[in-house]
């Protein structure tokens, strides 16, 4: 395969990749602002599984830091957005590296709760079980794209491939 191909193929998946990360951020973004316009005061929505819940979080994981000034949240949280970045651009660089999708993916979830963040100093959440604490779609994103991650890091060695 010509450089020109190969560049234009790691160009499309890096258009690809910054596609799902905006999309996929909006839809949270939406979610999260529909949610904090009907879900107001005690109302809640039943769905069969799960229940439409309004609560907001100042840390991250599980509460984890909420003394912490948003500030200084949002700055490590900003580090971390910024090394996602550089590992998803890399992928789509190269083919047998780490596989971008779910890369993609946890870098929308992260980009998605930091600009909710950022509005206010809280992360909305709206998604409750009644055995798990309340989340959101990017906290999904987040986790979904880690355990693909995961998943994919237990396949086989397959015999190196030479970069598209």
């Amino acid at each position: 395969m010509t450089t020109a191909a190969r560049t234009l193929t790691a160009r499309t998946r890096l258009t690809a990749a910054a596609a799902v990360v905006a999309v996929l951020a909006a839809l949270d973004l939406g979610l999260k602002a529909w949610a904090e316009r009907g879900l107001t005061g005690d109302r809640s929505v039943d769905l069969p599984v799960i229940q439409l819940r309004l609560a907001h979080n100042p840390g991250i994981a599980f509460s984890l830091g909420d003394a912490l000034p948003a500030a200084v949240l949002l700055t490590g949280i900003g580090a971390i957005i910024l090394a996602l970045a550089i590992a998803t651009w890399r992928a789509t660089r190269h083919t047998i590296s780490l596989p971008w999708p779910p890369l993609a993916v946890i870098l929308a979830g992260a980009i998605a709760n930091f600009l909710d963040r950022a509005t206010d100093g809280v992360v909305t959440d709206y998604l409750h079980t009644g055995w798990w604490p309340t989340f959101n779609l990017a906290d999904t994103y987040i986790i979904c794209g880690a355990a693909v991650l995961v998943l994919l890091s237990l396949r086989p060695e397959r015999a190196r491939q030479p970069a598209l």
